[in-house]
């Protein structure tokens, strides 16, 4: 019965949730939200506009710097493994590696900003 009562009000509390959801923006309409781009800028101007390439380098490189933090997070976890130098040696070839590309886009300027 526990079960039966904990799905009812479970389903009732999503059911409420989700009409509240959709009701509520209808209450306060005004005309920067009634248009179709609501991040403050004019949609009948140029879509066109320039990008600089540095910004996509540089999320690039932030996404590969982010991506060895996920693969290394789990680091002192595999200190319980019994081939304990299998994972040291690929931990290490993986900081060298980004190492390595960290220091090759250095030296080629490409962190930075400004041309």
């Amino acid at each position: 019965m526990n079960l039966l009562i904990s799905i009812f009000t479970n389903a009732l509390i999503a059911l409420l949730l989700i009409s509240i959801a959709f009701w509520l923006p209808y209450l306060n309409t005004y005309v920067e939200k009634a248009s179709p781009y609501e991040c403050g800028f004019d949609p009948m101007g140029s879509a066109r506009l320039p990008f600089s390439m540095k910004f996509f380098l540089v999320a690039i490189t932030f996404l590969l710097f982010d991506l060895e933090i996920a693969l290394l997070l789990p680091l002192p976890w595999a200190y319980q493994t019994n081939n304990l130098t299998l994972m040291l040696t690929v931990a290490l070839a993986l900081i060298l590696i980004l190492t390595l590309g960290l220091a090759y886009e250095w030296t080629q300027k490409g962190l930075e900003w400004t041309e």
